[in-house]
């Protein structure tokens, strides 16, 4: 059975000097976010950007494909740190999402660094986020095992 989400925004403005609210979310878990063009290209000063929320679905995506690969190898996580920098620049063409770099830091019982590194990888490969984002957008992982 397929999920579907909805996201709901109003805008006021131009594209600079205008503003925007996030105002609905299927799950009701936030509302009322300020977004605004700044919070896209200079500084967020409490409003969030689309590159944001990105980054956000990332790292909790790649959090559970990373921690579902652990379990069916065995071991799983006792637990994952996971950040994700998106980075937004100016291409030839305009602006665009150029780059997402997720950073892991994990204890996981049982395991070694090599196969930390390598599920870690795999599971970049295998979440949903970073499939959507393939091809558009250049993908890393930097995976850190802690003892």
């Amino acid at each position: 059975m397929a999920a579907t989400r909805t996201a709901e925004v109003t805008w006021n403005g131009s594209l600079a000097e205008g503003k925007g609210t996030i105002d609905y979310v299927t799950s009701g878990s936030f509302t009322r976010l300020p977004v605004t063009w700044a919070s896209r290209t200079e500084t967020a000063d409490g409003r969030t950007s689309p590159e944001e929320l990105l980054a956000s679905a990332h790292a909790s995506c790649y959090a559970m494909a990373f921690s579902g690969r652990l379990a069916r190898n065995g071991t799983p996580p006792a637990s994952l740190k996971v950040s994700a920098t998106v980075t937004f620049d100016k291409a030839e063409n305009g602006w665009k999402v150029v780059a997402s770099a997720l950073t892991v830091r994990g204890t996981v019982p049982g395991l070694d660094a090599a196969t930390f590194t390598q599920l870690a990888e795999a599971a970049k490969d295998g979440c949903p986020i970073s499939g959507a984002l393939k091809g558009n957008v250049a993908l890393s992982v930097e995976a850190t095992l802690e003892s």
